[in-house]
């Protein structure tokens, strides 16, 4: 029988707990078998400036999903061609794994703009997508009401009714840039090495 893996895409700077939530949430309640956190070195969407380096993102999700089998850090992406491309991804790990078939994970607000995506056909064609409730603003929502309905329509996008988590890393980040306690949005080994490197508070 062909393992499921799961795929979730983001730069994870940091890894938070909403990231791990649904996560667990995917491998526990869709037929998933493992479920991979695939660390990007750079989203074409958002400036590389503004990241940490890539082998400390990588890092720390190795560090939060410590002790749990079903829940991996993937650095794939690191020898793929910049800026990462989820197609180019997806190509690398069905050629490297011919026996695993590999899902998509993804929040209502990538789904909604998917159609902007390099070979989005290509994607829906060859890999099932598991999409997980976000919280969007109201004139975000109204915008992508229209595409969203279409494409949750589309056979393989599945909606999963994981926990609706409004934690952002780019809130974090400030929140440690400003000196406030994190405790609780962070595991406390993750918090524990951004404060002994001393990360997002310059």
């Amino acid at each position: 029988m062909r393992k499921n893996i799961g795929l979730y895409f983001g730069t994870f700077n940091p890894i938070h707990v909403g990231h791990l939530i649904i996560a667990n949430h995917m491998v526990q309640y869709a037929a998933l078998d493992e479920l991979w956190f695939v660390v990007s070195p750079q989203n074409p969407l958002k400036p590389k400036a503004s990241l940490l380096a890539d082998y400390h993102r990588l890092a720390l999700v190795q560090i939060a999903v410590e002790g749990n089998d079903r829940l991996k850090a993937s650095n794939v992406e690191f020898d793929l061609p910049q800026p990462s491309y989820t197609i180019h991804t997806l190509v690398a790990l069905t050629e490297k794994y011919p026996d695993y078939s590999f899902t998509i994970i993804m929040g209502e607000d990538n789904l909604n703009t998917l159609q902007k995506w390099k070979n989005y056909e290509q994607i829906l064609e060859g890999y099932s997508i598991l999409v997980y409730p976000r919280v969007e603003s109201d004139e975000n929502l109204s915008v992508n009401q229209a595409g969203q309905s279409k494409l949750l329509d589309h056979p393989k996008v599945t909606m999963i009714d994981a926990p609706l988590m409004k934690i952002s890393a780019s809130f974090i980040r400030k929140s440690v840039q400003d000196g406030k306690d994190a405790r609780y949005l962070l595991t406390e080994p993750v918090l524990r090495y951004i404060d002994e490197m001393n990360f997002y508070k310059g």
